[in-house]
């Protein structure tokens, strides 16, 4: 199976500003497209290897950075006015609309770490084909369990935040993989202290598409996780009422290794461990797909 080779490009979003992306081209005949929503603070070129991954077995993969982060930013971030409602609006439609376009006819696939699985549901669900959410999580401080996180989370929605928001302008990369901008922050910090969470925003439009998903859904929780533990991931779950939902857990030992964590299977050493399992999941919601369209003989 040959190597699958990414293609830099500037994805346009919605209402013209210009995102860095990176699209992997399958290597093979392209059996559907991904979209590999990212999580908060992380830059998409940590998700380049596992692109290129699902690339090589016939699976188009575009990854970017959300407006503010990363390459996506253009000048000082304090003077960056982005927000996690423009990402829905905005950048996460039109990364589906160029996958689509660059693939038309082929299932629509969508892959979400952390945030990138909670974002799914304000999303026009009739275009996408299954979803594979990867360490997500409602994140409402008080659905961790353990005392020492549910503080942490009370303490990154209450002062965290808002306060370095208010107070530099931005959040510093210390704290994430990127800096983030003071509206994106102060939006999810308002989430974090609302026990609908982001329900809150969905309810107000409707539910958007939240309800509406009917398609395969796939939660993966990594036991060691201490980002996004089984509770929060069910609750998230329970926003995507009408999805043909599962949620599997993980151990470090189901992958030979003695910790996963929140970001680690990313890592080409979860190749076999968790990335084949990933992939001939993906691959059996487009056959069965295919198989579904097929006229009666």
């Amino acid at each position: 199976m040959g190597e699958a080779a990414d293609t830099a490009i500037t994805l346009i979003a919605r209402d013209g500003t210009p995102l860095a992306a990176d699209h992997f081209a399958a290597s093979i005949p392209v059996r559907g497209s991904v979209l590999l929503a990212g999580a908060m603070g992380v830059p998409r070129g940590f998700y380049a290897p596992f692109a290129q991954y699902l690339a090589a077995h016939g699976l188009a993969t575009l990854i970017f950075d959300y407006r503010g982060l990363g390459g996506s930013r253009s000048g000082p971030i304090r003077s960056c006015k982005a927000s996690m409602t423009d990402w829905i609006d905005h950048d996460l439609p039109a990364a589906m609309a160029l996958l689509e376009s660059k693939a038309p006819g082929k299932p629509l696939l969508w892959i979400g770490h952390s945030v990138g699985g909670q974002l799914m549901g304000f999303m026009d669900s009739s275009r996408i084909h299954a979803a594979l959410f990867i360490a997500s999580q409602s994140g409402y401080w008080r659905r961790w369990h353990t005392l020492r996180w549910r503080a942490f989370m009370w303490t990154a929605g209450h002062l965290l935040l808002p306060g370095m928001s208010a107070l530099l302008g931005y959040v510093p990369k210390r704290f994430f993989g990127e800096s983030l901008p003071a509206g994106v922050a102060r939006q999810w910090a308002s989430w974090i202290r609302d026990p609908e969470y982001l329900g809150r925003l969905a309810r107000q439009r409707g539910w958007a598409h939240y309800h509406r998903y009917d398609k395969p859904l796939r939660l993966v929780t990594i036991s060691d996780d201490d980002y996004a533990p089984w509770q929060p991931g069910e609750g998230l779950l329970a926003l995507y009422g009408a999805a043909q939902k599962e949620h599997l857990l993980f151990t470090p030992q189901d992958t030979g290794n003695t910790t996963v964590g929140h970001f680690a299977m990313f890592r080409p050493r979860f190749r076999e461990s968790l990335w084949d399992g990933w992939k001939r999941w993906i691959l059996q919601q487009i056959k069965e797909k295919t198989e579904q369209n097929q006229p009666l003989s």
